[in-house]
């Protein structure tokens, strides 16, 4: 026992199984045997010896919760929860049952259960750091974010260099926009157990957040030499290279080129499924795969799509990567055909689900955000794939066919950038269901002030050398004009004093700022005469928001495709002419537009009657030309594709 104790695993095995040749009827030899089995990851034959334990001793609790462990990290879950259960009945005190127990449910999203079996086992043992934690994180799925807070500090307390409850506690805090002290726990648990990937991961997306993007590229990159095929943090590289201020379009498609080499290539020999009936005309099977069919922004863009789509040409099929369920999840089941939660399947099995359901086109909603299944779409399940939506630039993946866009966004002579083909649309790739509470966009604010009020509600993240300066040679042009700054990045006064100092290094005075964080930001809007958009990439909803709320905004267009965004709102609107080429351009037409306060003024009273009368707000119309697109794809595939 002590050598198995030791990590001195191959000694212990011997020696066990010397016990179990010498004493075969003592059930302690054939548990250790199966415990050294199990975590050695030798499981079907660990099953097999736990069982032969319990034919020994049936009520052994200890033997009845490894055999759970065996049987789940044998990928049967189900079994393994009937004898966690079975072994917590056995021996009420027992901890490690109750916490196993809570564990699995847990990771099949039977979160209610999984919180009461955490709770009992604490009431045995109110130390037991590891329900602590995963009670934390349970508690945050579920929404209750005090309670996880508790839980985090109630371990820390315990034991003040726990790396797990440190880098929870520290993913929770930049949740809610505590950059600096999220950034602190990481770095604290990443000195506590060097080298462990996700919390290096976890190090690198607070980097991320702050706009550190060359130091959180390296830890993500440190991440990835221990841990090479893990798709998640690769993912999480390729995201914060999106927001690189200094790296090339090319520069950065040669990062997403690399994903594909890695996580797509062991897959292209898989040919998709052959279609049951190739019929070019027949009603098609639509899925959509997405980790956010539950409150998010792109509720507003993706709701909309699904109210509208023709049930009688196109059945839909929602694949929700959901570890919770809130109030739009319910909408959301209501607008399609079938609803197939995901979360807990291999990519192997969803594939195969996929395949099974008989998808004709399969569409991508999240690309590399938090929660994606790009696995999935590497195997390539359905005869037509499409990335649309959720991330705004290539999957990277070749397995995928199209990238659905418009010809704003994606210029013509971009097409080297993508790993897909690119199916335009005309400005705009989408549609807004604005918020009902809202309000009116109310008087220009410059009329009252005397003088213009400039806004963004942006992430830090956007927020680099070349944004500020831009932004600063604007206000140094216009001496009175202000700056408001607003979004939960910026909750802390640390972050609102150490972003002032980035502008007070180009000359501009913390009093012509106002940085903070309000939610939800509509009064925030209604104090901005004029937004300014990032670059190279740009905001997203926030900019269909401006509009509504009357706020006319300034655009560079970048980089195809997130570098043009701002481009994509602004030409579907009917305002292209705030559109830059430069970075000069963008100063000199936000100084134009500040200086005639009777044309911000007229823009202000009729801008949401302009954007409702405009293709933003024409649902129906918007979705008949996405399902025009999907039929096309499909004919496309049935003329070009060899019958099987």
């Amino acid at each position: 026992m002590a050598l198995f104790e030791q990590g001195r695993h191959a000694d212990a095995e011997t020696k066990a199984r010397l016990w179990t040749e010498d004493y075969p009827h003592d059930v302690f030899g054939w548990k250790i045997l199966g415990a050294i089995l199990t975590t050695t990851q030798r499981h079907q034959e660990a099953i097999s010896v736990l069982e032969t334990a319990l034919m020994l001793s049936p009520e052994d609790a200890e033997c009845l919760n490894i055999l759970g462990t065996a049987l789940e990290d044998g990928g049967r879950p189900e079994e393994a929860g009937v004898f966690y259960a079975r072994a917590a009945r056995q021996a009420p005190g027992f901890v490690a049952a109750f916490y196993n127990l809570a564990k699995l449910l847990q990771r099949l999203g039977r979160l209610d259960e999984a919180r009461f079996y955490f709770e009992h086992a604490l009431s045995i043992n109110p130390l037991h750091l590891k329900s602590l934690n995963n009670l934390g994180s349970l508690l945050r799925d579920l929404g209750c974010t005090q309670e996880a807070l508790d839980c985090y500090r109630r371990a820390l307390a315990i034991n003040p260099s726990q790396p797990e409850a440190l880098t929870n506690l520290g993913n929770l805090l930049l949740s809610l926009g505590q950059l600096h002290e999220a950034l602190e726990c990481q770095k604290r648990a990443a000195r506590l157990q060097p080298g462990y990937p996700e919390i290096l991961s976890n190090l690198g997306n607070a980097l991320q957040h702050l706009g550190r993007l060359d130091e959180a590229l390296e830890v993500y990159r440190q991440a990835l030499t221990i841990r090479p095929d893990d798709t998640s943090i690769h993912s999480k590289l390729l995201f914060t290279l999106n927001y690189h201020p200094d790296q090339s379009a090319e520069q950065i498609f040669s990062a997403y080129q690399e994903f594909d080499r890695r996580f797509g290539a062991p897959h292209r020999p898989r040919r998709p499924p052959p279609a049951s009936d190739r019929d070019p005309d027949r009603r098609l099977r639509i899925g959509y795969v997405s980790p956010d069919f539950r409150c998010h922004s792109i509720s507003h863009f993706l709701e909309p799509v699904l109210a509208h789509h023709d049930h009688q040409s196109f059945e839909i099929t929602a694949y929700a990567e959901l570890t919770r369920e809130d109030r739009l999840t319910a909408l959301y089941r209501g607008l399609v055909d079938r609803w197939v939660p995901t979360h807990g399947l291999s990519d192997d099995a969803l594939a195969e689900r996929i395949r099974a359901d008989g998808i004709d086109i399969l569409i991508d909603l999240a690309g590399h955000t938090a929660g994606n299944r790009l696995g999935v779409f590497a195997r390539r399940p359905a005869p037509v794939s499409v990335t649309w939506m959720g991330y705004g630039y290539t999957t990277g993946l070749s397995a995928i066919d199209y990238f659905l866009t418009d010809t704003i966004m994606a210029p013509a002579g971009c097409e080297p950038l993508f790993a897909e083909r690119l199916w335009r649309l005309d400005a705009p790739i989408g549609v807004y269901r604005p918020v009902s509470d809202m309000g009116e966009a109310g008087p220009l604010p410059a009329l009252t002030h005397g003088t213009v009020t400039f806004g963004t509600l942006t992430r830090h993240v956007r927020l680099n050398h070349h944004v500020i300066r831009v932004w600063s040679e604007i206000l140094r042009r216009l001496p009175t004009a202000r700056l408001i700054i607003d979004s939960k990045d910026f909750a802390t006064e640390t972050v609102q004093q150490q972003l002032a100092e980035r502008f007070a290094a180009h000359g501009i005075e913390p009093t012509r700022l106002s940085i903070g964080y309000h939610s939800p930001p509509w009064d925030v809007l209604r104090a901005m005469d004029i937004g300014l958009d990032c670059f190279p990439h740009n905001s997203g909803a926030t900019l269909v928001e401006s509009l509504y709320m009357g706020v006319p905004f300034i655009t560079l267009a970048a980089r195809p495709s997130v570098g043009r965004s701002g481009s994509s709102v602004l030409t579907g609107a009917g305002h292209p002419e705030w559109i830059a080429a430069s970075e000069a351009e963008y100063v000199d037409k936000a100084v134009a537009l500040a200086s005639d306060l009777e044309q911000l003024a007229a823009l202000r009273s009729r801008l949401r009657a302009d954007f409702e009368a405009g293709p933003w707000r024409d649902e129906a119309g918007f979705v008949r030309r996405v399902e025009q697109a999907y039929r096309q794809m499909w004919q496309l595939w049935c003329k070009t594709e060899p019958a099987t």
